[in-house]
């Protein structure tokens, strides 16, 4: 099976060449990913515990799904695959905003934030997922605060951001 390959970007998120998936994260290069936030008719957030052979944050709490936008691909096209990939779901999903590359706490990624209402049950892809569950807003935020270290970077900024009454289509951190 052939690796991977990301499209390299620039601060302001445009494409300057492709490489391997392994290349571009051993540079620290820009590139781009996905986020889902899963709700249910309850209003419940889905969120899953990375699976333990993750080589980024294995085990650490995230976003429903996510995962990186392969090259040539756009945003939508990565969150529509990543949630069927991740969840074997496929519902309707709305963008809601771009959370630009800043080093490390955001993996070096330019990430695009979607959101989704389904009741249909997820399959999760044991490979990307050890656990998932669906929690309200106020419970995650709660776990959030008593051990932020159990999160992934990104999505403590995906999630902050989300509950900002002042969020807009593009954001800075």
């Amino acid at each position: 099976m052939s690796e991977e390959l990301f499209d390299v970007v620039d601060q302001q998120d445009r494409v300057l060449f492709s490489a391997p998936r392994s290349v571009v994260h051993a540079n620290h290069w820009l590139h781009r990913a996905s986020h889902i936030f899963v709700f249910n008719s309850s209003k419940e957030m889905l969120i899953h515990q990375r699976s333990a052979t993750k080589d980024e944050c294995p085990n650490l709490w995230t976003s429903s799904a996510s995962g990186h936008v392969s090259a040539g691909e756009d945003y939508r096209l990565a969150a529509a695959r990543e949630l069927q990939e991740e969840l074997g779901l496929s519902s309707p999903i709305e963008y809601l905003g771009l959370i630009p590359a800043d080093g490390p706490q955001t993996s070096y990624e330019h990430s695009a934030l979607f959101q989704t209402v389904t009741d249909a049950v997820p399959v999760f892809d044991p490979g990307e997922i050890a656990f998932g569950e669906f929690l309200s807003l106020s419970d995650i935020q709660r776990r959030l605060e008593l051990a932020p270290e159990q999160f992934t970077p990104v999505f403590q900024i995906l999630f902050a951001w989300y509950l900002s009454p002042c969020r807009g289509p593009n954001f800075q951190i």
